[in-house]
């Protein structure tokens, strides 16, 4: 009896997962940055929005390179198709291929920390966790349990012809290196911070990153750059260039070829 009701409660869990992704996205609509709230959680609000903003300086003994969050969740995680992080708060936990398992939304965190920033992983009962989920669910208030935000992620674009990483060096002189560099390892101010981030090299992500495969780095280059110019470039463009800076050497990260497990591996993902 109990088997039974068990796999009912599964089979009604099951499809109701499946509405709320057949269901349509919401507008991406985060509170403005002027309604923080006060007291204690909106201190804590407050400093998950440090985090996101500035994760190289205040989140130092978790990060391993140049770079913060903020470098790809644009505009502290409130842009379409930047990986905003408003509506994430009701949409996980979730399925991820990429770990083969259901994942909680601070387990995603620390992929990032461990991927992106090629840093460590947040105790989960820390004060950067905790402050951190708190910012992703006051920038996710209004948005409904189970329903994404139209632009979650990044764009997702084809390219009409293969990636051609020859004509992205060209591409990357003309359209990039202004900013990144023309050798890719970002642009310094006087206090050593970057202006703009590293593409590659010991400062940049780590190759078990999202933005080291080429099609999610094409879409975000495609969507987002160049900095004031965003959508000018082609989809081929964005693929060119793409394919050029993530061939390029950056740190590695071991147990990557644990990634996967049940198959179905990307084409263009980092072996």
């Amino acid at each position: 009896m109990l088997a039974q009701r068990v796999k009912q409660l599964v089979a009604i869990f099951i499809a109701c997962a499946g509405m709320a992704n057949a269901a349509e996205p919401v507008p991406l609509s985060p509170p403005p940055k002027t309604a923080l709230p006060t007291g204690p959680l909106g201190d804590a609000i407050r400093y998950g929005q440090s985090l996101v903003t500035n994760t190289r300086t205040v989140a130092s003994a978790f990060v391993g390179n140049g770079l913060n969050c903020s470098n790809c969740h644009l505009d502290a995680g409130r842009v379409a198709y930047a990986a905003p992080l408003a509506g994430l708060t009701g949409v996980f936990p979730e399925y991820r291929a990429r770990r083969g398992s259901v994942e909680s939304l601070a387990e995603r965190i620390d992929d990032c920390f461990v991927r992106s920033m090629n840093g460590k992983a947040l105790p989960p009962d820390s004060r950067e966790m905790i402050a951190l989920l708190a910012y992703i669910a006051w920038l996710s208030e209004g948005v409904p349990t189970g329903i994404e935000v139209k632009g979650r992620g990044f764009k997702e674009i084809t390219a009409p012809s293969p990636p051609n990483p020859a004509r992205g060096e060209t591409l990357y002189v003309a359209k990039c290196g202004a900013c990144h560099g023309a050798d890719g390892l970002g642009l310094q101010g006087a206090d050593a911070a970057y202006v703009f981030p590293p593409l590659w090299g010991a400062q940049s992500f780590n190759v078990g990153a999202g933005m080291a495969r080429v099609s999610v780095a094409a879409g975000f280059v495609q969507a987002k750059m160049p900095l004031g110019n965003a959508g000018t470039l082609s989809d081929q463009d964005a693929y060119d260039i793409a394919a050029y800076f993530t061939s390029k050497p950056r740190p590695d990260f071991p147990g990557r070829q644990n990634d996967w497990p049940r198959g179905s591996t990307p084409p263009d993902a980092r072996n």
